[in-house]
């Protein structure tokens, strides 16, 4: 990453309202080769170019870093459930170094790459975890354990929120970062929202810096304690969404 790519990072994020130093950068930095390094064999992204990477995927997994310091967050336990290639969990960790991280994946290998990374940029307290998130939402050491669940890009609304709700404790937020269907993924979502205790404090509408790039953030509050029958099986879930 040369110096005009990380200067184009260094600005994007002061305007989210993040300063990043020297360490920061590098682990940025790090992290975009490794990205393309690893996907030349296994597929992570179609996003290649690293002002793209800067873009699409760094300064846009901020976006639920500002809501997180706005909100007076920055010292959570937090899972992102379904990372894929680490976002938008790893850039949180990166700007937001007291969150206590868990990165949960159903493959692999993609758990394997998101190990390395964590290795290479230094990390401390992260956790990788291969599962599924509706089997491990049941289980004592992960049901409703974690101040914040994050999501991005893993499936419609109604079906994430059930992912995810296992793992929310009650007074937690759960952050879904959605594209512009979100007006009607939300009204699709009423039930679900009702039947999982979550309520819908807001959603945040963020333009990523210097890009026509947009996200749209929803912020889930747990008001009560999940019932005993959820999550459901994936089976369950998919064919009979909330």
């Amino acid at each position: 990453m040369d110096e005009a790519v990380q200067e184009y990072l260094r600005l994007g994020a002061e305007k989210m309202g993040f300063a990043l130093d020297r360490e920061q950068i590098r682990q940025f930095t790090v992290y975009s080769e490794l990205l393309v390094q690893w996907n030349e064999k296994m597929n992570l992204t179609a996003i290649t170019e690293e002002r793209e990477i800067i873009g699409k995927h760094f300064l846009d997994s901020l976006a639920g870093g500002v809501a997180l310091q706005r909100d007076g967050r920055e010292q959570v336990r937090l899972i992102d459930v379904g990372t894929g290639a680490g976002f938008p969990g790893i850039p949180l960790k990166i700007v937001l170094p007291g969150v206590s991280l868990t990165l949960l994946d159903s493959l692999q290998k993609r758990v394997a790459f998101l190990q390395e990374v964590c290795s290479q940029l230094g990390l401390q307290d992260v956790t990788c975890i291969h599962g599924r998130a509706e089997e491990l939402g049941r289980e004592v050491e992960y049901r409703e354990n974690y101040d914040v669940a994050v999501s991005r890009a893993v499936a419609p609304l109604p079906v994430l929120l059930e992912y995810c709700s296992g793992f929310v404790r009650q007074g937690g937020l759960f952050l879904a970062y959605k594209g512009p269907s979100i007006v009607e993924e939300l009204e699709i979502s009423r039930n679900a929202v009702s039947k999982l205790q979550f309520s819908i404090r807001e959603t945040m509408d963020m333009v990523i810096p210097d890009t026509e790039y947009r996200h749209f953030i929803t912020i889930f509050e747990k008001i009560g304690s999940l019932p005993l029958k959820y999550p459901r099986k994936q089976s369950k879930i998919k064919k009979e969404p909330l």
